[in-house]
């Protein structure tokens, strides 16, 4: 594998998807993972949500199984690490990300790096303490911190491509329509202002940070 190369040209790439609660994926990279699957529906694709609750976990089933619907072959994997408190988890959520390396992933979709949330900021940077010769997509979550930054990986997608990623996240996570954040208006400003910032075709898309990317001539 070459260092931060993307690598689908073989029959079944590898995709890992690390959310450290219930709806970050979805939030932060749902319509991506959507096209992923339609363009590659032979990938292996490996789910991974580090907190969750009885309904948060339910929760996160079902949207998954929305966004993964038509892959060959797809993982969820839930665990119950305390919300909040992932700093002081340190080795035993080292060692669950550690045991990812079997999935020898082509693609890993995680956090960012500069996100104000703890827990984010952790599983980031476990990402990269574990995989170093991967590609590393970080994904962005808009919330209270304002802490956003400027991207440098588009995805572009259309409306209808958003308006699916809206409808998946209100349909499946009840117990957060009560946030003032967690609007369907919330997901569909962040994609427009991304579309307009790579000129997407469709007017919208998700953005990711790229640090070590390499292009193949």
């Amino acid at each position: 594998m070459n260092p931060y190369s993307i690598q689908f040209d073989q029959a079944r790439p590898s995709i890992l998807l690390l959310g450290a609660h219930c709806d970050d994926i979805e939030i932060g990279c749902g319509a991506t993972v959507a096209r992923l699957v339609e363009r590659h529906p032979a990938a292996r694709f490996t789910w991974v949500t580090f907190s969750a609750d009885d309904e948060r976990e339910a929760e996160t089933r079902a949207a998954a199984a929305r966004l993964l619907a038509g892959a060959a072959d797809a993982e969820v994997i839930v665990h119950r690490f305390r919300g909040s408190y992932f700093p002081h988890a340190g080795p035993e959520l080292k060692d669950r990300v550690e045991d990812l390396k079997r999935h020898a992933p082509n693609l890993i979709l995680t956090h960012c790096r500069h996100d104000l949330h703890q827990d984010h900021r952790v599983v980031n940077e476990l990402t990269w303490n574990t995989f170093r010769d991967h590609a590393i997509w970080e994904y962005e979550i808009p919330k209270f911190d304002g802490d956003l930054g400027q991207p440098n990986v588009y995805v572009p997608l259309s409306r209808a491509d958003i308006e699916r990623k809206c409808e998946m996240l209100m349909d499946s996570f009840p117990s957060q329509r009560a946030r003032a954040w967690f609007t369907p208006d919330t997901f569909l400003g962040l994609a427009r202002l991304r579309g307009i910032e790579c000129q997407a075709p469709g007017g919208y898309a998700e953005a990711f940070f790229g640090r070590k990317l390499c292009m193949l001539p």
